[in-house]
């Protein structure tokens, strides 16, 4: 058992040092890095001049003395990360694709598989450390990302409290994750496959069938399953209805019956759009940037009280915080399916190396 534990240890270190110096993780590492800090400059940017809009505010709400209807919302720096996400999901794909998709095949293309199990180490040793090592690099590079966040942080003296810190901790988890997915998805391509060549248009393949077929499908089955949204009813006075088609109000007098013809059509939208966000929630529950983006969405905007993976309806209370239990509790699903996802990639991975002829 010791064995097994110091032939897993001595893979890992070896695969972790390897993606840390190998020039195609440092190139990436690099363009990764710089992307994101532009993103974060860009997000303190929009937090300060919120921030001077919301201290103009106060000061007008003072000036009045006892007039104030209302209370502006203060901004968070968790619109930071909000920003943060979508290049987390898109660089991070890269990096983490990048870093697997050849880590089977090279030892192939290589004939150094066959000597490698010549040594006293066992197959699920070789799989295990592998994928070791390969999520100590990304932990890393997501570690480093955040640890030149904070430090811009207090460069602008900008310091979080705590509920915001440990959403930003929680959200570099589920960052973290995110990228293991792609990364297990690479993984399992280079195992399956013949050459780094066919391994790395494999994995995209696997990507972009999630990305974009999956959404089609879910959209097809929609239209078909729930049909159209009910019509409005015409009335004489004056309607207002957003696009989402979920905020609605009215303006002017109605009778008693378009009254009740409109809680009618109210009901019956809501059950439209209900069936509408299961159906498609479902199609796109397995796809690892929707679920990345319903949490992320939750954790970095306390305000919603809704969220919706399909087409990220949401809708929120001004002024009235969720819990980071609650923001949570959400997107559970999501944060099951980031968590199984990895996993079940990288049992077909598993599974296929064990079998695999190495001659």
């Amino acid at each position: 058992m010791k064995m097994e534990a110091k032939g897993l240890f001595n893979v890992a270190r070896k695969e972790f040092i390897d993606h840390l110096t190998s020039r195609k993780f440092i190139l990436i590492l690099a363009l990764f890095l710089i992307i994101s800090a532009v993103a974060m400059h860009q997000g303190i940017g929009e937090y300060n001049n919120r921030l001077e809009n919301y201290k103009e505010q106060i000061s007008q709400i003072e000036e009045e003395e006892g007039h104030v209807k209302w209370m502006p919302e203060k901004p968070s720096i968790l619109i930071i990360f909000q920003r943060m996400s979508y290049l987390m999901s898109l660089l991070g794909a890269i990096l983490a694709i990048a870093m697997g998709f050849d880590l089977i095949t090279r030892e192939k293309e290589s004939r150094s598989l066959k000597s490698l199990l010549s040594h006293p180490i066992f197959r699920d040793e070789i799989i295990n450390g592998k994928a070791v090592g390969g999520i100590l690099a990304l932990v890393f590079a997501v570690g480093i990302a955040f640890l030149i966040l904070f430090a811009m942080l207090l460069l602008f003296s900008i310091v979080p409290d705590m509920d915001e810190f440990w959403r930003v901790i929680l959200f570099g988890a589920v960052t973290v994750f995110c990228l293991l997915t792609y990364f297990s998805i690479a993984l399992m391509s280079s195992t399956v496959s013949k050459d780094s060549g066919r391994a790395l248009m494999s994995a995209l393949i696997i990507v972009l069938a999630l990305s974009f077929a999956m959404p089609m499908i879910g959209g097809v089955v929609v239209k078909s399953v729930v049909g159209d949204p009910p019509e409005q009813p015409e009335f004489q006075s004056v309607i207002e209805i957003n696009e989402s088609e979920e905020v609605i109000k009215h303006v002017g007098r109605i009778n008693k019956e378009e009254e009740e013809e409109w809680e009618r059509y109210i009901e019956e939208l809501k059950a439209n759009n209900d069936k509408k966000w299961a159906i498609q929630d479902a199609f796109e529950i397995i796809l690892p940037e929707r679920n990345y983006m319903s949490v992320s969405m939750s954790l970095t905007n306390p305000y919603l009280t809704e969220v919706h993976s399909g087409s990220w309806g949401s809708s929120y209370t001004p002024c009235e915080t969720t819990s980071i239990r609650k923001s949570l509790e959400k997107v559970w699903k999501n944060i099951f399916a980031l968590i199984i996802l990895p996993v079940v990639f990288f049992a077909i991975a598993y599974i296929k190396f064990m079998r695999m002829d190495i001659r």
